[in-house]
């Protein structure tokens, strides 16, 4: 029996059952009565015609997704400036489900990351370094684990490597820590300078130390500073954890005041701040909400009521680093009189950015 005549008799079961069946495939007499009966010409196809229409199905599906899963998306990965300092910087990336491991990838020499650099920054993990894995602990720890050419880096970059890895990772809702594992196994240490990381690191081990000045260590707590860096005619924000001597109670001061003096002079960075700039009042603290109230020197030399855009940037990236506080509201001797550098009036406290260093240059 030939395909074709196998193909109309079994045209005539169908078609039988379903006039037999009432309220049938397509929704009772009446939609059957408008539908035309079959025709061999409409139906009969060879299977080749199938088989090539199954194929353009399945590579639009695989298109479609493929384009859903590359589209962009900013991510702050953690890259070294000509200066050496960790910095953040907020790149679009394509999309992806994996997006720890992925971001780990983009901190590769050499990888994809590459045409994506600014001007004078580089890669921190060392070329041809593959993830071999990510996975999130129900202790909020991130174990990464990393192929053999993790280990060939320069002795000089150990504590770089470990900042950016670790401060690139904590950006993930529900990350607290990193772990580190080479070829699936944990290390109690690194492999070039020793550093031990048996214990895991987080952001509070510090970024970019600064220990100027610092006699007894014993008697300090650690803060972490948002200085200013330039290249060329952009600026960005450099995080730097520096040992103060300080109470719990007087920590939002120091931070201030740290901010006010400036880095070290030899550092490479500056400060946007007036030097006479002062608080007049201890900083209150509610819910989350940190109030300071300063005298008039915070504008700076801007005219009028306008504070600078990376005075105020970088008292809210720095304060917001403590644990307890969400956001900063600025008073000047006890009023709300604020406005940023476009005019608009700072009457409601200011929220950490999402992201930081988002320029192009």
């Amino acid at each position: 029996m030939s395909k074709k005549t196998q193909f109309v008799l079994i045209s005539a079961v169908v078609t039988t059952s379903v006039l037999l069946s009432g309220c049938g495939l397509f929704g009772g007499d009446n939609a059957a009565k408008e539908i035309d009966p079959p025709k061999d010409v409409t139906y009969v196809k060879d299977e080749k015609s199938l088989a090539t229409e199954a194929k353009v199905t399945e590579a639009n599906k695989k298109q479609s997704k493929a384009a859903e899963t590359s589209a962009p998306t900013k991510r702050e990965l953690y890259l070294i400036d000509k200066n050496g300092y960790v910095v953040p910087q907020t790149l679009e990336i394509p999309k992806s489900k994996g997006v720890a491991k992925q971001s780990l990838e983009y901190l590769v020499e050499g990888g994809p990351v590459t045409n994506l650099l600014p001007n004078n920054f580089r890669a921190v993990l060392p070329a041809d370094t593959r993830v071999l894995g990510t996975k999130l602990e129900s202790d909020g720890t991130m174990v990464a684990d990393f192929s053999p050419e993790f280990a060939e880096y320069k002795k000089e970059d150990e504590l770089r490597i470990l900042q950016a890895v670790t401060w690139t990772l904590t950006q993930f809702e529900g990350v607290n820590k990193v772990k580190i594992r080479i070829n699936g196994y944990d290390k109690d240490e690194m492999p070039v300078n020793h550093t031990p990381i048996s214990k895991g690191l987080s952001r509070a081990d510090g970024i970019n130390f600064d220990n100027t000045g610092v006699v007894d260590v014993t008697q300090t707590k650690p803060v972490t500073i948002y200085y200013l860096a330039q290249e060329g005619k952009q600026t960005y924000y450099v995080p730097v954890t520096k040992r103060i001597a300080s109470d719990d109670k007087d920590m939002y001061t120091a931070i201030v005041n740290e901010l006010v003096e400036g880095p070290a002079p030899a550092s490479g960075l500056v400060t946007d701040f007036n030097p006479d700039a002062k608080l007049v009042a201890a900083p209150k603290y509610a819910d989350g909400e940190l109030t300071l109230n300063f005298n008039k020197n915070i504008f700076g030399n801007l005219k009028g009521t306008e504070i600078s855009q990376h005075v105020l940037d970088s008292l809210v990236l720095s304060l917001t680093e403590q644990k307890a506080v969400d956001s900063v509201a600025i008073k000047v001797n006890g009023k709300k009189t604020l406005k940023d550098e476009k005019g608009k009036k700072l009457t409601e406290p200011v929220s950490r950015p999402k992201n930081v260093n988002t320029g192009s240059f």
